[in-house]
């Protein structure tokens, strides 16, 4: 059986696409329509294949992008070759799954996670945070110099990029029983996300209450 083509990955992409799941994706910035549940599907089908993962990569469809990060290698990009995909990765949900599924196993994550971090493109910035908080539960360093700066700065920081530093605050409030009184006294007296809208059974990520209930769990 041949190997598949950009173009023919594309072509069945288009006809999963649901306008139903567009309409539902348009309301978070995500700009396809294709069940994700299909989408994992397609790319357990595929299998792993880097060059197919770099063309559909390099096509402008969001659902082709998500799909290029469930087939690549990960330790086959190169440190400017990620940096240039992030950049260029706009929608959430492809920004998300690049920095989880493909940066993080990078070999160069490191060196990508300091050079976004106080990078002036707020969701670049958002990436560095991204990978800073996943370093707090593992290597943690300067917690009080993190906390220095979601202090002064995520109250007015855009979007995506508070959401980042509140989801650090929250790591380091959940994981360092020593920072956990700042982190918790930082989150009450900024408030943020503190009326975001929350289903029922979920957990609130307003970091006093998220801290909260993870440390509960763990007891």
């Amino acid at each position: 059986m041949p190997e598949s083509t950009v173009d023919d990955v594309l072509a069945e992409l288009a006809a999963l696409e649901d306008p139903k799941v567009r309409a539902v994706n348009e309301n978070h910035g995500d700009d396809h329509g294709v069940n994700l549940s299909k989408l994992r599907a397609v790319a357990k089908r595929l299998k792993t294949q880097q060059d197919l993962a770099r063309g559909l990569w390099a096509t402008d469809d969001t659902a082709a992008k998500l799909l290029a990060t469930l087939i690549c290698r990960p330790k086959a990009f190169e440190r400017d070759e990620l940096d240039a995909m992030l950049r260029s990765a706009r929608t959430p949900k492809v920004h998300d799954w690049l920095v989880n599924y493909v940066v993080k196993k990078s070999p160069h994550a490191e060196e990508l996670r300091r050079s976004w971090f106080a990078d002036p493109d707020p969701v670049v910035a958002s990436a560095g945070w991204a990978l800073t908080t996943e370093r707090v539960a593992k290597h943690p360093e300067d917690l009080d110099g993190l906390l220095d700066v979601i202090e002064k700065e995520m109250k007015d920081a855009p979007d995506r990029l508070q959401w980042a530093m509140n989801h650090c605050l929250a790591q380091i409030g959940i994981e360092h029983a020593g920072h956990r009184a700042r982190a918790v006294e930082i989150g009450e007296r900024l408030e943020v996300l503190k009326d975001y809208p929350t289903p029922p059974n979920c957990t609130s990520p307003f970091a006093p209450v998220w801290i909260a209930e993870m440390v509960r769990r763990r007891k």
